[in-house]
């Protein structure tokens, strides 16, 4: 176990060591990182991806709460199969199931299971069929903060309710004071960051605050921010970035994001003590999801309010939106190829030390049978 586990950091270190024909095109706001050699682990994994009759291009686009997710399994997918390149353009939830009901691509990554409206509208592209969702990474939605002579900060959801809704303005305010006596909170303006664009990590996060903050969050929520105030910046390493350069700013973003120093919150929840923002307490949150997607939509239901020890409440599950029945001819083969691949052993076991939740057995375990089924 010691080695697998090796092996794995292995992967995820060397998975920028792009080479052949298969390159990851990045846009917008979020860049591709460094490169570095994952050697013989590397080869290990190649020899179990099957490329079958996968070549050409695959379009793609969508979430860019998985694009380090994407980085990671495009490099391995690479090495072996070298006669098709995937261009992944992390544009958003929203633009990219767009860009999918528009027939532009072969699959879309959101973070929001597809709506009723949207996968009747996919019946236009999908020939026969439908578009349906198929949950391929989790993780959880961290609080970065950047408060100085502050390292630790918890926070419940009522508090960050009014902190993103602009009701809480100051840092040493007192609903923060309370829930951090420890701390000396300085005399600081909160600069609070959201999503410019669509992004189910939007719709996350406020569907946590609605559902754990009902008295203090009052809008619907949706991939768009409804809330008044606050400053905007697009995609998920904006945010980030904001929150590192930013004196007194909070946002949210996948925990694959927080680094270079990036401080995260504790969340109080119901349970005893307060939860730290990690993949494994991510997991054990997304274990208790249901499927509640019919036929082959494994669209699944989170509890954002759980009570259990070392369940962290604020995740997302991002989907590969594909047709289950209609898919074009010249690229399905390798828009196969590849989700037969993420969905993998080899895919999933990647994740975690990328700052993702492989998704539970029982659930990827369909994921892959939905796969072998796409026509």
């Amino acid at each position: 176990m010691k080695l697998q586990r090796m092996n794995r950091r292995a992967l995820a270190l060397g998975a920028l060591a792009v080479s052949g024909a298969l390159a990851l095109t990045a846009c917008g706001s979020d860049d591709t990182g460094g490169k570095s050699n994952g050697g013989d682990a590397s080869a290990a994994a190649n020899s179990n991806i099957k490329c079958d009759d996968a070549k050409g291009q695959i379009q793609a686009s969508g979430s860019s709460a998985q694009k380090n997710a994407i980085d990671a399994w495009v490099a391995q997918y690479a090495a072996a199969c070298k006669d098709v390149q995937l261009n992944y353009n992390p544009t958003g939830s929203g633009a990219g199931i767009t860009a999918f009901l528009q027939g532009q691509t072969a699959f879309a990554g959101s973070d929001s299971a597809l709506k009723p409206d949207e996968i009747a509208k996919s019946k236009e592209v999908c020939k026969d069929g439908q578009a349906i969702d198929l949950p391929m990474v989790g993780g959880p939605i961290a609080v970065g903060f950047n408060v100085p002579g502050v390292d630790t900060l918890v926070l419940d959801a009522p508090t960050l309710a009014q902190i993103f809704d602009s009701k809480i303005t100051n840092w040493n305010d007192e609903a923060i004071a309370k829930l951090n006596p420890e701390a000396k909170l300085p005399d600081l303006k909160i600069q609070a960051f959201h999503r410019s664009d669509e992004s189910g990590t939007t719709d996350n996060f406020t569907k946590y605050l609605k559902a754990a903050a009902p008295q203090d969050w009052k809008y619907e929520g949706g991939k768009s921010w409804e809330a008044k105030g606050g400053q905007s910046a697009q995609g998920s390493s904006g945010l980030a970035q904001q929150v590192k350069q930013t004196s007194g700013a909070i946002s949210y973003f996948e925990l694959s994001y927080a680094k270079d120093g990036v401080k995260t919150v504790d969340i109080k929840t119901e349970a005893a003590e307060p939860v730290k923002a990690t993949v494994d307490n991510a997991t054990a949150a997304i274990g208790a999801a249901k499927v509640v997607g019919t036929g082959k939509d494994l669209a699944l239901e989170l509890d954002y309010t759980p009570a259990a020890d070392g369940a962290y409440p604020l995740v997302l599950v991002t989907y590969e939106i594909v047709c289950d029945k209609g898919n074009k001819a010249e690229s399905l083969p390798a828009a196969k190829s590849f989700l037969n691949y993420i969905a993998s052993e080899d895919g999933q076991g990647l994740l975690k030390d990328a700052g993702y939740a492989p998704m539970p057995t029982e659930i990827i375990t369909k994921v892959r049978e939905t796969i072998s089924g796409l026509s």
